[in-house]
């Protein structure tokens, strides 16, 4: 008796991480602080869990200024699509953050190096994030995020990353 109580507890254990993990579970690791985070943003209603979003907001806030902003849902929701897109097993994804969060004063920074950045970028708004994934060829992750036409989406072979934002649909870089 004992034993079937626990294998039924067991079971829906399971069941529910799976469902957690199939909806919105993102593990993300800053490539400049080493900071992580891996875990569910909602809950299993479909509600945003306010600590992990700000645990994620931390993880991702410009690491030259150490400004924390919100991170728009909807780019952590296209993020998940993506995630889930790439492997059954999310906990296998690691999103390598090149750039998350960047305040006005690193955009500027960076404008006078690079005539790549936008003035206007999505970046300051917490609506876009620059990435790759370990183990992921790059063209792999720059379809896939492209194939959801939920924003734009720009390809860096040469510095190994993509951009993906929620702004206008288009994309840019060698496709």
């Amino acid at each position: 008796m004992k034993k079937s109580i626990f294998m039924s507890v067991l079971v829906g254990l399971l069941f529910l991480s799976f469902q957690v993990f199939s909806k919105s579970y993102l593990q993300f690791y800053n490539t400049h602080t080493f900071e992580t985070f891996s875990g569910a943003y909602k809950d299993d209603s479909g509600n945003y869990i306010p600590e992990a979003l700000k645990k994620i907001n931390n993880v991702l806030r410009d690491h030259r200024t150490n400004e924390v902003h919100a991170i728009d849902v909807h780019l952590l929701d296209v993020l998940s699509e993506i995630s889930s897109g790439l492997s059954k097993d999310l906990k296998s994804i690691w999103f390598h953050v090149i750039s998350g969060y960047r305040s006005p004063s690193t955009n500027n920074l960076l404008r006078k190096k690079s005539k790549g950045v936008y003035h206007k970028s999505a970046h300051m708004k917490g609506r876009a994030i620059d990435i790759r994934v370990p183990g992921i060829p790059l063209k792999m992750l720059r379809n896939k995020a492209a194939s959801l036409k939920k924003g734009g989406v720009g390809y860096y072979p040469d510095s190994n990353f993509i951009h993906v934002d929620i702004e206008k649909v288009k994309s840019w870089g060698p496709f």
